[in-house]
């Protein structure tokens, strides 16, 4: 990660004020934010045998995350986010997949061992597209809620709709599926129709300083953001993301759920990094019980 007062134009080369790598990517990112918040957390995927892939094992294990099916391939690099932040702590980020563009047979294999005992399963768009339609397919099969994060965003299978109960765009996400020009709830709401129409019975629009809108079968509305000291966004929307599955899983309803990630979500910007500042269940309850407007 890269940390500069301002994005650079095209063509230009500026000063940065740091410079720091950390373990990230946003399923482990969201594996080690539930297992912070108090969730049995098993994670699913591959790395590199290189020092990023140690790195991430390691602070996967720290933190209480089984990873007895994340596989480590040779000759592969681990997966990585090239990231740019500024002076506002606003972020832009490029990924290059490395080992995670070859998941496929052995981790649908993997899932299928652990569905049974599986009360949610959390998915991203960093694996190759069939392989998430398959494992959403999977899921479904064995009635376990199914929670996707459609990020880095691409447009989605019309097949795949129907097998989310849960899809938690942001902004940029929730334009690129439907067309709507996000900007606030209004617009967000206009998406969140489009996507439920396609068969989605729960969908959450992530608007960063603007709070989140959520749009379910009988229930909708907008919470407005936790007020905090924005650091840095990385990993924001990861620790919503866990948060939502985290609450859900715990049988929390749809608005008690976006609260968690509304306040998880808080807590990760006001530290730099991405898995090392995933808020942990006590700061996470105590957020909410300080802030009025949280409904706790």
């Amino acid at each position: 990660m890269a940390i500069a007062s301002r994005f650079p134009e095209p063509g230009e080369t500026i000063l940065g004020k740091g410079f720091q790598a950390t373990p990230g990517g946003k399923g482990a990112n969201q594996a080690v934010a539930a297992a912070r918040l108090g969730a049995r957390t098993m994670f699913i995927g591959r790395v590199g045998k290189d020092a990023f892939g140690d790195a991430l094992v390691h602070e996967l294990q720290t933190n209480g995350v089984d990873i007895k099916d994340l596989a480590r391939e040779d000759g592969v690099p681990t997966g990585i986010a090239h990231i740019q932040v500024d002076e506002a702590g606003q972020n832009k980020i490029i990924i290059a997949p490395g080992a995670n563009a070859g998941c496929g047979a052995l981790e649908l294999d993997r899932l299928l061992r652990v569905l049974p005992r599986t009360d949610a399963l959390l998915l991203q768009m960093e694996l190759p597209a069939v392989v998430s339609l398959e494992a959403a397919r999977e899921a479904k099969e064995f009635g376990c809620s199914v929670i996707l994060d459609p990020a880095p965003a691409s447009p989605l299978p019309d097949e795949e709709y129907p097998l989310l109960d849960v899809i938690l765009p942001n902004e940029t996400e929730a334009t690129i599926l439907t067309g709507v020009t996000v900007t606030g709830p209004a617009t967000a709401r206009e998406a969140a129709l489009r996507i439920q129409g396609r068969g989605v019975s729960i969908v959450v629009v992530k608007l960063g300083d603007q709070g989140a809108y959520y749009l379910g079968p009988t229930d909708e509305g907008h919470l407005p953001a936790m007020q905090v000291e924005v650091v840095d966004s990385v990993g924001a929307g990861d620790a919503f993301s866990a948060a939502f599955a985290v609450a859900s899983a715990e049988g929390a309803s749809l608005v008690e759920a976006v609260l968690w990630g509304n306040a998880a979500g808080a807590l990760a910007v006001t530290q730099r990094g991405a898995q090392r500042a995933m808020p942990h269940r006590r700061d996470l309850l105590n957020l909410l019980k300080s802030t009025p407007e949280s409904g706790q």
